[in-house]
């Protein structure tokens, strides 16, 4: 397909990367000489400099021929500009990022006045995904399939966890519970399981399973969820006000502390069931002054990484039982965790992984069947959802007579009401849902799970 990305920041920096490794044509435009520099030697894509909302830098980049323009910039007006005049030139689809919560009640219409295919919104996700994170304490990472009927939770076997030690055919007899481990990440290794892995103390695995068999899970291994009643946030940016309006909504008490003065006269005005204190989280004095070491969850949110990174780990030392920090910047993952920061968040990955799985269904738009795509294990792995249409020879065949692609596994079918953990001698059916978990990427239809040569790939 060929691509437009205006603004190459930090979503679209990342979108480029991933949209040019599964071969895609990629045009970026920026007006900045050094940022389109950096994009040639990292993706060795094309580059335009200047306003991506002009109508003469989109014909440049050959906006009339393309599928779909992805506006990224930092200004929402410019991203909706971009699109509407590509629109209006023959590109086909837009994307536009629109983070000012002043937009939101408006979106629906600007997509169907101004023809746009999908609005994104960083801090908005970021804050959806934290929140679902808070209703589960103990999970490192949540993901919903099927709206909500599937739930994927990452977390980490500490020590005394009674599954450390246990083989994965060993779960369903010992703990009585339908779940299914379906990632393993041990150390710096990433595993797609067999029944005869045996899982080990500082194991982080991903745990697939319909909401009520995961909550009997967390109970059957004594990690029962713990209500989060009190929240502290640093930094009262956009992803700290969406957040907190949804768990103020849900009966948690939440302290934001803020440094800048005007910002905070607008959380007053604007989260009036919040407390909003002016001050510098980084000052451990403060911080202790308005309660940290009581607070049930702290979630680091301030625009610098560094300062994230510093706080959560001092929120930690002071034994807060849920500590979230939100890293964009800092690739190392794997350092995070050393340092005893295991739960990060990423708003660009968030809405990277969104536009990628719109992406891929437009690639196969004729029998698209990819409904979901989520990057998890530290977007090392990929989850996604899809549809079995009518018509494919593989259907009503027992799975150990379907041949799968290697490190894939098939986690889910949810067939009219009911979630199968599925077995050799399970089927697929017309009209079920499955989930696929695979280190393999590029996925965009429920044919591309079966190993090649194996006469039901595409």
């Amino acid at each position: 397909m060929n691509i437009i990305i205006v603004g190459d920041g930090k979503v679209g920096s990342t979108l480029t990367s991933q949209l040019a490794k599964e071969g895609h044509q990629v045009v970026v435009i920026d007006n900045r000489s050094s940022v389109l520099k950096e994009a040639v030697n990292r993706d060795d894509v094309l580059v335009v400099e200047g306003n991506g909302a002009t109508m003469q830098i989109l014909r440049e980049a050959s906006a009339e021929k393309s599928d779909l323009i992805i506006a990224a910039t930092s200004a929402d007006e410019v991203n909706i500009l971009s699109c509407l005049v590509a629109k209006k030139l023959g590109c086909k689809h837009t994307i536009a990022r629109v983070r000012n919560p002043e937009y939101a009640s408006q979106l629906e219409f600007m997509k169907e006045e101004l023809g746009l295919s999908m609005s994104v919104n960083p801090e908005l996700a970021a804050a959806q995904e934290i929140a679902r994170i808070v209703s589960y304490p103990n999970a490192l990472k949540i993901d919903s399939f099927l709206r909500g009927r599937v739930e994927l939770i990452e977390i980490k076997l500490e020590a005394g966890n009674p599954l450390i030690n246990k083989s994965l055919f060993e779960l369903p007899s010992a703990f009585k519970v339908k779940v299914l481990v379906c990632a393993i990440k041990r150390g710096s290794q990433v595993l797609i399981p067999k029944g005869n892995v045996v899982l080990k103390e500082g194991d982080k695995i991903t745990v697939t399973g319909s909401v009520r068999d995961v909550n009997d899970f967390f109970k059957a291994i004594g990690i029962a969820k713990r209500r989060i009643r009190s929240a502290m946030l640093v930094g009262g940016g956009k992803v700290a006000y969406y957040l907190t309006k949804r768990l103020t909504e849900s009966g948690i008490y939440v302290k934001i502390i803020e440094k800048d003065s005007e910002r905070c006269r607008f959380l007053c005005e604007n989260l009036p069931r919040a407390v909003i204190v002016e001050g510098d989280g980084t000052n451990r004095d403060l911080l202790l002054e308005e309660g940290l070491e009581k607070m049930d969850a702290f979630i680091s949110l301030t625009d610098m990484d560094e300062e994230n990174v510093i706080i959560s780990m001092y929120a930690t030392h002071s034994g807060v039982n849920k500590v979230i920090t939100k890293v964009n910047r800092i690739p190392y993952l794997d350092l995070l965790e050393k340092m005893g920061i295991d739960t990060v968040i990423s708003p660009k990955n968030i809405i990277a992984a969104q536009i990628v799985r719109f992406v891929r269904a437009m690639a196969n738009a004729e029998n698209t069947t990819l409904e979901s795509l989520y990057r998890i294990v530290d977007n090392q792995v990929e989850a996604l959802e899809f549809s079995v249409p009518n018509g494919g020879s593989y259907l009503h065949k027992p799975l150990k007579d379907l041949a799968l692609r290697n490190n894939l596994l098939l986690a889910s079918i949810y067939r009219r009401g009911s979630v199968i953990h599925p077995s050799g001698l399970d089927v697929l059916e017309p009209g079920d849902h499955v989930i696929v978990v695979t280190t393999e990427e590029g996925l965009q239809d429920i044919r591309d799970i079966f190993a090649r040569g194996s006469g039901y790939e595409l």
